[in-house]
């Protein structure tokens, strides 16, 4: 009786360490605002694979994943797949290796949204940021609900393609501008890459491309030194991360 009480009690003590486990996870929901469906990418820099590395989200759809504390990643979107039964396939904007579930990060041009949640027992802060750095193709935007701290919203919901410089543009079949390079990307010099003689920031300053970036979206990293106006954080937070707005 006293061996079968131990493993009572060790059972309880596993429950309830998986509760406070789950208890303790940040809730990242997605939730597709766009009048099309995006097939969201996931990549963990730290931690589990959220959401398997990628999924459909249909118009209107949302989902939930679980990021237990000290986790770190991306998300993005991408747009104009086709993926067949087997979830192979690729995409016209944010392609991934691995098909519909993603083994690798996303082909630039794409929208970003990086996240650090924060280690175990820290009770530190969260860092996360909408990055266009690799470009964009789809809008995206991070709201926190619950948390404490600043706080700060962080998104780019402007349709950028509709504004985005001739050379830079990339077109789909059909002529539609589905995406905008960035000018690294593009160009693939120091100065814009922000690498070799231009890897500070104090040689690494805004261009004119940038700029366009961050005039449409003053709250999203538009090149790789501008932190001041685009890391974000939050202590304690549930996230709710928008692709597109309730009108695109």
């Amino acid at each position: 009786m006293a061996v079968l009480a131990s493993k009572s009690q060790l059972l309880l003590l596993c429950l309830l360490s998986i509760g406070n486990v789950l208890a303790s996870a940040t809730v990242i929901t997605l939730q597709n605002q766009c009048g099309y469906t995006v097939w969201p990418g996931t990549l963990s820099g730290n931690g589990p694979t959220l959401g398997g590395g990628g999924f459909s989200l249909p118009p209107g759809g949302s989902v939930q994943l679980q990021a237990p504390a000290g986790w770190s990643g991306r998300f993005w979107g991408r747009t104009g797949c086709s993926f067949d039964g087997s979830g192979a396939g690729t995409c016209v904007t944010g392609d991934c290796p691995g098909g519909l579930k993603c083994t690798g990060g996303g082909a630039p041009p794409a929208t970003l949204v990086e996240f650090t949640v924060a280690a175990p027992n820290a009770g530190g802060m969260d860092f996360y940021d909408v990055s266009l750095v690799d470009g964009y193709n789809v809008g995206m935007a991070v709201r926190a609900t619950g948390g404490t701290g600043n706080c700060q919203y962080a998104g780019c919901l402007l349709d950028v393609n509709a504004n985005c410089p001739a050379e830079l543009r990339v077109v789909d079949g059909s002529g539609r501008v589905v995406a905008c390079k960035s000018a690294c990307e593009q160009f693939k010099t120091p100065e814009y890459c922000c690498t070799g003689d231009h890897g500070t920031p104090q040689t690494c300053g805004p261009s004119s491309y940038s700029k366009i970036f961050k005039s449409a979206c003053p709250t999203a990293y538009s090149y790789a030194y501008d932190d001041a106006t685009s890391t974000c954080t939050c202590t304690g937070a549930d996230y709710l991360i928008t692709f597109c707005s309730a009108q695109s």
